[in-house]
């Protein structure tokens, strides 16, 4: 039966299998692991993931998907899958024990999960994503340049690159109008009290051609003199924009405006 991607859903479903060797690699699957995948689609990576790991929880928003997926799951129980908005689950419970996120995210949805699965899932060790290429790029993009915003600084504080791999248009179906990228990275730290900084990284960039200290204000976080206060305790002048700070600073901002 022919299933028709739902454009509202971000879906683009992976269709090309060959794609399948370069996501296993980067994502050093080993046969004792733990996956969480989110947006199966069709069930092609979670396939293949089932085929190589001990045990995969796959989540889905789409339960007119339950047919295909039944059929292409087959025989594979150590595949899990529950319907749901993965934005909305409490993925921890969902996948427990789950140490690696590897998916075809759903363009909608790619830079809020991983934002989120950066301490709401702190087991996890191990990210490996296909997504649009400009949020690949945006991951960890430099500071001062445009890629770099709030998402950059969050995902640098907690993890380190370790792969990265430009994807053709022909591995999807239907075939999207950008370009997209698998990145891979590792957990390397967990930053004590992770929400109160990304409140702070998320208002500095907010309203990104402001000064920073004038960013903070507008979130309510502090007014403009104390936050110029704060700036200066770090080194910084008060008419720094956001988009200058690199990521450890950003903690030492937090722990001045605390």
């Amino acid at each position: 039966m022919s299933v028709r991607a739902k454009k509202e859903l971000g879906q683009h479903f992976l269709v090309d299998e060959n794609i399948l060797g370069v996501i296993g690699r980067l994502a050093e699957l080993q046969d004792n692991d733990i996956v969480l995948e989110v947006g199966p689609g069709l069930g092609v990576l979670t396939a293949y993931l089932a085929d190589r790991v001990r045990q995969v929880h796959a989540v889905e928003l789409d339960s007119s998907l339950g047919p295909q997926l039944t059929d292409r799951l087959a025989g594979r129980p150590n595949v899990e899958l529950r319907f749901g908005d993965a934005l909305r689950l409490d993925l921890a419970a969902v996948a427990p024990g789950a140490t690696k996120l590897v998916a075809n995210l759903p363009y909608n949805i790619a830079t809020p999960l991983v934002a989120e699965s950066l301490d709401r899932l702190p087991e996890i060790e191990l990210w490996c994503v296909m997504l649009q290429r400009e949020v690949a790029d945006r991951f960890f993009a430099e500071r001062s340049t445009k890629a770099y915003g709030a998402v950059s600084v969050l995902v640098q504080l907690v993890a380190e690159r370790t792969g990265f791999h430009p994807v053709s248009r022909t591995v999807f179906r239907p075939r999207p109008n950008v370009e997209s990228a698998i990145v891979a990275f590792r957990r390397t730290q967990l930053p004590a009290d992770f929400r109160s900084i990304k409140q702070v990284v998320e208002a500095s960039f907010a309203h990104r051609r402001k000064r920073l200290a004038n960013s903070l204000e507008l979130a309510g976080l502090a007014d403009r003199g104390r936050a110029e206060v704060a700036l200066a305790e770090i080194g910084r002048a008060p008419n720094v924009r956001a988009e200058e700070l690199a990521p450890p600073e950003f903690l030492r901002l937090a722990k001045a405006l605390r």
